[in-house]
C-alpha cells in the first residue's frame, strides 16, 4: 500500500504530544517543558524558581537544569507560549519573570486532557487483562 506524504505527516502528527507548530517550530511538552510550563499557572515566576516548582509538581521526577530550562522558555517565548518581564535585581541576582499567556494554558489544557485519556486508557486495558496476565 502506498501512502501519500499527507497522510504520514497526519499520522506523525497525531502521535507527537503536545507541539505547537506556528512557524513549523515546536515546542514538545516533554515532562520537563510540560511541568516548567505548568509551573506558572499560578503566576509569573522567574528562572530558579520555574525550576524549583517543576521539581515540585512531578513530585521530584522532573530537575531541570539551567541549560534546559533557558533554552525551553527561548522556545517558549518564541512560540508565544510565555512573556518575559523586564529584568530587576533580587538578593544580588539579576532575575526575569515569565508569565504564561493564553496559548500556553490553552497547550498546557490540551496537553493534560491527552495525558488523562492516555492514562484512563492504559488503566483500563491493564485492568481488564490482570487477571489473564495473573493465570
Amino acid at each position: 500500500m502506498i501512502r501519500s506524504n499527507n497522510s504520514r505527516n497526519r499520522r506523525a502528527a497525531d502521535l507527537t504530544i503536545g507541539c505547537l507548530s506556528t512557524y513549523r517550530v515546536g515546542v514538545e511538552l516533554r515532562p520537563p517543558s510540560y511541568f516548567a510550563l505548568a509551573a506558572l499557572i499560578d503566576g509569573p515566576l522567574h528562572g530558579y524558581a520555574i525550576a524549583q516548582r517543576a521539581r515540585e509538581l512531578s513530585d521530584g521526577r522532573v530537575r531541570i537544569s539551567t541549560g534546559t530550562l533557558y533554552a525551553l522558555l527561548e522556545r517558549a517565548l518564541a512560540e508565544s507560549l510565555v512573556t518575559a518581564g523586564d529584568p530587576y535585581v533580587q538578593g544580588g541576582r539579576q532575575r526575569r519573570d515569565y508569565t504564561l499567556t493564553p496559548a500556553g494554558r490553552a497547550l498546557l489544557a490540551d496537553e493534560a486532557a491527552r495525558l488523562a485519556h492516555a492514562s484512563r486508557a492504559v488503566s483500563g486495558r491493564l485492568r481488564a487483562t490482570s487477571d489473564a496476565v495473573l493465570t
